[in-house]
């Protein structure tokens, strides 16, 4: 099975549950979107979390899609930068004990990045990230070294930040060999820089992952539509529309996957994240893309009916017995 190195923000996911939407109002926060925060913001809400039951979890887009897929069984890695403390450390056991191989960079001056998760009574999730030594990864701390021997590399659109990390960081994977996927991570983030996501898709980006309205941010476009643009710029578009299922495009092949049915959606945290950790497998697999696909709404299937972007060991057992048994 070929290996998937993740590049992202290496965040700790502190999650409370919303019996209505007042408290995103009264934060400034867009719901369902990812808004970067000041210190001053975060201890706002720091504020407001004390009052509340809270969940903590690994996090970070890309975090969530190689804890994914180390679970399903994918030999795995994870590039990132944490700090030196309690939250940092939670981050790095965490990874190590699924067996992923970290290359967590460490600040000494800045705390770990924190994701503060509103979880909407509709399943709706927002987030207010304040980045600390997630942000302060470095174009010059990334080696070849780092990419060698892995097959994939999955990059998260958040990480945008920073233009210098991610050009290199991909320079370097084509440099290893590797093969490049991209999920375009929130709407406002694709929208505020466009012409950078541009050329991402256009030179290097191999394999891209977006929802309807990240796909109509980067495009102008919806449904299908938004999916030829895409597939015109790369190997292989995804657009995942929600419960209505997910579109995949290679070359003149186009497959429409039906969404797998919920009794109930809990929280959305991870729902794509999950998504692409499902079709990477079948990838890896050497699957055909329907195949993917179907991996892939069934493992962002489950990851909706729980509080946060972990699923207990036991729910991994029934989704590998469910894929050992359409071998």
């Amino acid at each position: 099975m070929d290996k998937i190195l993740g590049l992202g923000n290496a965040l700790v996911d502190v999650l409370v549950t919303l019996e209505d939407d007042n408290v995103l109002k009264e934060m400034g926060l867009t719901k369902g979107a990812m808004t970067l925060i000041d210190e001053d913001k975060l201890l706002k809400i720091n504020d407001f979390f004390s009052k509340k039951e809270t969940h903590l979890a690994t996090g970070g887009s890309a975090g969530n899609a190689i804890n994914a897929l180390a679970s399903l069984g994918a030999v795995t890695g994870l590039i990132g930068k944490i700090g030196n403390d309690r939250y940092g450390d939670f981050f790095r056991e965490k990874f190590q004990k699924r067996g992923t191989e970290t290359f967590l960079l460490t600040s000494d001056t800045l705390p770990s990045g924190v994701a503060s998760t509103f979880i909407s009574a509709d399943g709706e999730r927002t987030f207010a990230t304040h980045l600390g030594a997630a942000a302060a990864l470095k174009a010059e701390e990334l080696t070849l070294d780092m990419f060698r021997g892995y097959a994939y590399l999955f990059v998260e659109g958040y990480l945008v930040q920073d233009h210098d990390v991610i050009l290199h960081a991909i320079e370097l994977a084509k440099e290893a060999g590797l093969q490049v996927c991209l999920d375009m991570a929130s709407f406002n983030i694709v929208a505020g820089d466009l012409d950078f996501f541009l050329l991402l898709v256009n030179k290097y980006v191999d394999i891209v992952f977006a929802n309807e309205e990240e796909a109509k941010a980067f495009t102008g476009k919806e449904g299908k539509e938004a999916l030829d643009v895409i597939a015109g710029m790369c190997s292989i578009a995804v657009v995942k529309m929600g419960a209505r299922g997910s579109l995949v495009r290679k070359g003149t092949e186009t497959i429409v996957v039906d969404a797998c049915k919920v009794d109930r959606v809990v929280d959305t945290t991870g729902a794509g994240d999950y998504f692409a950790a499902g079709f990477l497998y079948g990838l890896t697999s050497g699957y055909a893309l329907e195949r993917c696909a179907r991996i892939a709404s069934l493992v962002s299937g489950e990851v909706i009916q729980v509080i946060g972007a972990e699923l207990p060991e036991e729910k991994w057992d029934v989704i590998k017995g469910k894929l050992e048994l359409n071998n």
